[in-house]
């Protein structure tokens, strides 16, 4: 009896063996290949996939977290219609959006057309453009709350060197807005690294043409340099437009959480207080939503206006 359990085993397993040998190369090199990302398929279902689920179930609901969850229908998404911070939000977003935006993009282009240049050291001063970039969002924060400090802050005293009195900044419901735009050209480094990825994927010989047609600097910039840039500007304006509508910590830091006078209560800052200050966890979740497809209606809007105005065919 204990030499025939084995041999009892052998053909169950010889069948495997002989289906899994049937598999074609290809079909055997997908299975190897779903095997291989399959930790990361779990991990995008359990971590990413479900808790957007989530979300969207609990924007229906009034959950106040430390207890179940009450089915409410549509009231969350209602309520916004009657809520003067969601609006108040709407329009801090819209406008500090409208004001660093194009504002990160010049900056970026021009720096990346200064240093598409051939000096020497010229990756020493790359390196020092783009290291701001890479400084943490937080300690970027706390520096410029120094900076614009309306007593002893580097830009009023600068100011005062030209008999200008400098702002309140950061302190005033007028100057906020533009004082975090200004801070966005800090980390105008990723953008010049991806305008300078761009030129050089620009053939020479159109400016060299260019040139030998009598062509000044200025035309060569509109009529080569900007039109061979604009899948690179589509890509940056479409990723910043993005980045803008959920600004959190300059306002949750510098504004002190929306101040002065919800001057800079940005979208994203609004929906973490409703969500982790009051708890209206369901209203937060109504709210993400809202965002969400706010972000993929303009996105659609811009690539539907942008078709005519991108060239991708010129190189």
């Amino acid at each position: 009896m204990l030499g025939q359990g084995p041999r009892a085993c052998l053909p169950s397993q010889g069948k495997q063996v002989e289906s899994v040998s049937r598999l074609t190369p290809r079909k055997r090199e997908a299975l190897e290949g779903y095997l291989f990302i399959s930790p990361w398929i779990v991990g995008f279902l359990v971590f990413t996939a479900g808790p957007i689920l989530a979300t969207l179930l609990i924007s229906f609901t009034k959950w106040r977290v430390f207890g179940p969850p009450q089915w409410i229908g549509l009231a969350n998404y209602v309520r916004m219609i009657h809520d003067p911070l969601f609006y108040q939000s709407l329009k801090v977003t819209g406008f500090f959006t409208l004001l660093s935006l194009p504002l990160g993009l010049a900056v970026g282009l021009a720096l990346a057309l200064l240093l598409f240049q051939d000096v020497k050291g010229l990756s020493v001063f790359r390196t020092i453009f783009y290291t701001p970039s890479v400084v943490p969002e937080v300690a970027t924060a706390t520096l410029w709350i120094w900076i614009y400090n309306p007593e002893f802050g580097i830009f009023n005293y600068v100011l005062s060197k030209f008999g200008v009195t400098g702002p309140e900044w950061l302190y005033s419901t007028e100057w906020i807005l533009p004082a975090l735009a200004i801070m966005g050209i800090w980390g105008a480094g990723s953008t010049m690294v991806i305008y300078l990825a761009g030129l050089q994927n620009i053939p020479r010989v159109y400016w060299e043409a260019a040139t030998v047609d009598g062509a000044s600097g200025w035309q060569k910039f509109w009529g080569i340099t900007m039109p061979l840039l604009s899948p690179t500007t589509f890509f940056l304006f479409v990723t910043g437009l993005i980045g803008s509508l959920q600004t959190f910590t300059a306002g949750y830091i510098m504004g002190g959480g929306g101040g002065p006078l919800n001057a800079s209560l940005f979208y994203t800052l609004y929906m973490y207080q409703q969500g982790w200050k009051w708890f209206n966890m369901g209203y937060a979740s109504a709210l993400s939503w809202t965002l969400s497809l706010i972000i993929f209606a303009l996105t659609m809007l811009v690539i539907r206006a942008s078709r005519a105005r991108v060239n991708y065919d010129l190189i």
